[in-house]
């Protein structure tokens, strides 16, 4: 028994199609999302934030999160005075087990009109939020800074 061209033609690509699926799957599961923010500004316009945010391996199993989220960009302090500084101010909240924690993550800039350069890399995020401040010099964002106002979402997987 002999297959007409014809079918042995429809097989054959079958056949290669099979082999192509997962490959295509497997490139859309560890696809990144690359985007833009900013620029971001604290009241007043005395600090900005400016970047970009790559989302890779998005999972929408249980709890949707991406692998890994790497954020790049940089921090200007535009006060004038020399005793405050510019702040940009990241709350991510990432999956543990079944629960959604966050932690803050916070650049700091105290050099008037130029720019900080910051990238960091955080795992198994759900959200990643933006807050840009202008305060006092201080080793950490005061409590003023990380709870009055409103946050701007960067990243939500979905």
């Amino acid at each position: 028994m002999s297959l007409s061209r014809p079918v042995a033609a429809l097989a054959l690509a079958a056949g290669a199609m099979l082999l192509i699926a997962p490959a295509a799957q497997a490139a859309t599961a560890t696809a990144e999302a690359s985007s833009p923010w900013g620029p971001r500004y604290a009241p007043g316009q005395k600090a900005k934030a400016v970047g970009t945010l790559t989302a890779t391996g998005e999972d929408h199993a249980d709890l949707p999160t991406a692998d890994s989220v790497k954020i790049t960009g940089k921090v200007y302090d535009y006060a004038a005075s020399s005793k405050v500084c510019g702040w940009a101010v990241f709350r991510i909240t990432y999956r543990d087990g079944n629960q959604l924690p966050f932690k803050h993550r916070s650049v700091r800039d105290c050099t008037y009109r130029t720019a900080k350069k910051f990238a960091f890399t955080d795992h198994d995020v759900y959200q990643v939020e933006l807050k840009v401040c202008a305060e006092g010099k201080r080793s950490r964002p005061s409590d003023v800074c990380l709870y009055a106002g409103t946050w701007k979402t960067l990243y939500l997987s979905k």
